[in-house]
């Protein structure tokens, strides 16, 4: 009986063991999907080939590579830098040039002359316009989204009508510019180049969008600096943020995503992507004094406006309310005494051109004022996680939105017919 004894804990060993094995293998792919994930194979969606330095891969058990985070930023950067492009806006500008002014000399014979010996004359320099020069003024970002040349970038950076706009290619290739159409809500603007089989991004479900999911940002930072490559996470979905520019405009951006990639200035309307190559959002606006807070409108809302130029001959045709407004949290209740702590409260902007409801829209024709407080809509309370915007953008043309709204203390119920927002081009 002994005889078998060492045999019996040999196997009840080699079983432990085995057993340890395996449950240390379940943790370890548990703790890196990528390495579950690529364990027979590469699933990578996005069409560049993947490096194999040694830094980006390491071989599993079978000798095939699995593929790291790195691997696949690396991957998306070099399959979707060809369609992201940088915006230059130029304009003609005064050519000024100095000239010196004779002012009239003194009387010899004066007697005040005489104390200084004589009469004397001087020069003033002065300035004059010489004819105007086409200059840079500014620079942005945008990416191509169709094979024929339509870009998206941001409103701001093409707000001026007066200027020029030439885009670059990653290869160095220049193409003249030509604003399609600006959306008068939104900050996103579409431009056409001339072009065939141009390389393109597609956009992804911005809605399926998680907190904590990688974040590519690529654009023209600081507007001399092409293709500059920042990588973080979605850090924050739905939020409302007030947006400014050094001029005083400013403007509600409603639902945005928010991410701690780097988001530098000319980096505005560039693509935020996912690990597929795919665009979640569209770069905006950064956080002043902040550790890389940035934000990007949702790539839901984007390919809504790139849709409606495409079907629509160069417009944006979507329905609007035409207010300004910001949510309503309890700090803000208590600093302005409001009734509630929650809804949409509308008012205008920082100058005085931002009127709070626009004059001849859905809302003034309902007979929506200034500081009342939307409080629900389609019976769907307003809060920080349901956005009036998305209600709204999930109507046509000739709908109509039942709001609940707090008026100069009174609450009634609004019935509000959508119209098409108006183009702007």
């Amino acid at each position: 009986m002994n005889a078998y004894k060492p045999v019996v804990t040999s196997v009840v060993s080699g079983v432990v063991g085995a057993l340890i094995v395996f449950l240390g293998g379940l943790w370890l792919l548990s703790t890196n999907p990528l390495l579950f994930i690529n364990l027979f194979g590469n699933p990578k969606s996005v069409s560049a080939t993947a490096s194999s330095t040694p830094e980006n891969t390491v071989k599993n058990i079978f000798s095939k590579e699995i593929y790291t985070q790195e691997s696949f930023v690396i991957d998306t950067v070099k399959a979707t830098k060809g369609a992201v492009v940088s915006i230059v806006i130029s304009k003609d500008v005064p050519v000024m040039e100095q000239y010196y002014s004779q002012v009239p000399g003194i009387d010899p014979n004066d007697p005040f002359a005489q104390l200084f010996g004589g009469g004397f004359n001087f020069q003033i320099p002065q300035l004059r316009q010489n004819g105007t020069k086409l200059q840079q003024v500014g620079a942005g970002s945008g990416f191509i989204v169709s094979p024929d040349g339509l870009i998206i970038t941001n409103k701001h950076v093409v707000a001026d009508k007066t200027a020029e706009y030439a885009v670059f290619l990653n290869d160095g290739k220049k193409y003249a510019a030509k604003v399609v159409a600006r959306d008068p809500v939104n900050d996103l603007a579409v431009l056409k180049i001339g072009g065939v089989k141009l390389p393109y991004l597609k956009f992804a479900n911005s809605d399926a969008i998680q907190v904590g999911q990688t974040a590519i940002a690529i654009g023209n930072a600081l507007g001399q600096f092409n293709n500059t490559v920042s990588v973080g996470v979605v850090s924050g979905l739905a939020r409302s943020v007030t947006a400014g520019n050094m001029s005083g405009m400013s403007e509600q951006l409603d639902n945005v995503i928010q991410t701690d990639a780097a988001i530098n200035p000319g980096n505005s309307g560039g693509p935020l992507l996912n690990l597929d190559g795919r665009v979640i959002g569209v770069n905006v606006a950064v956080a002043q004094g902040s550790q890389n807070i940035g934000f990007s409108l949702p790539a839901n809302l984007a390919k809504s406006v790139v849709d409606s130029v495409q079907k629509n001959a160069g417009k944006i045709i979507r329905p609007y309310l035409g207010i300004r407004y910001t949510a309503v949290t309890p700090e803000l209740k208590d600093a302005n005494h409001l009734m509630v702590d929650y809804g949409m409260l509308v008012l205008r902007g920082s100058s005085k051109d931002e009127l709070a409801v626009a004059p001849g829209s859905p809302a003034d024709k309902a007979g929506i004022l200034e500081n009342d407080i939307i409080l629900e809509a389609d019976g769907k309370k307003l809060t920080s996680d349901v956005s009036l915007s998305n209600l709204v953008r999930d109507h046509k043309v000739g709908d109509t939105m039942a709001l609940k709204v707090l008026s100069k203390g009174t609450t009634k119920t609004v019935k509000i017919k959508l119209e098409a927002i108006p183009t702007l081009q």
